[in-house]
């Protein structure tokens, strides 16, 4: 299709039509239909996978008690964090930084980064993940509770030392590497 204006004539793309194969998606944190997986003390609720998306993003509403958050991490997608609720301290490339609900931080692609519960409180916080596929390696590695605000099962330290054994043994599957405390 050609277009006309004051600068010439170029070339515009028409949309691509409806893929009528793909239906809307009401997803709730509290359904019980939701996976809600209990990984490293949190609990994350998968809103919409990759399957869901047609691979485009994930969402994942997180629940984090005080203290927790994931270990000092980077991968090769790019995530974004929009807080609802209480506040973490986020390091990104070794600087940390305080955000609060209402604030959104977004991660470019292998970047270092971590966030941390250090309030007394419980955060919820959003998680996009674009492309998908973050949603598979949390499901493959954490264990499934009952509801948005689970916790998942205490663990012991043999049984801690397996799970951080099995999960970075499955992050290069899932395009993320694990980094050293600072």
């Amino acid at each position: 299709m050609k277009s006309t204006s004051d600068q010439g004539t170029h070339d515009t793309l028409s949309p691509p039509p409806d893929d009528l194969t793909r239906a809307l998606i009401l997803a709730s944190a509290d359904a019980q239909s939701r996976p809600h997986i209990g990984l490293v003390g949190d609990t994350y609720t998968i809103l919409l996978s990759g399957e869901d998306t047609a691979g485009r993003f994930c969402l994942i509403d997180m629940h984090i008690p005080p203290g927790g958050g994931p270990p000092p991490h980077r991968h090769d997608f790019e995530e974004t964090f929009i807080l609802l609720d209480g506040e973490i301290e986020a390091t990104f490339r070794g600087t940390e930084s305080t955000v609060k609900a209402g604030e959104t931080i977004h991660i470019p692609a292998n970047a270092p980064h971590q966030f941390h519960n250090a309030s007394g409180q419980p955060v919820r916080l959003l998680c996009v993940c674009s492309p998908a596929g973050q949603e598979n390696f949390f499901a493959e590695i954490g264990v499934p509770v009952a509801t948005r605000t689970t916790p998942p099962p205490p663990l012991d330290p043999t049984a801690q030392a397996e799970f951080r054994a099995k999960a970075e043994a499955l992050a290069p599957k899932y395009r993320t590497e694990f980094l050293q405390h600072a």
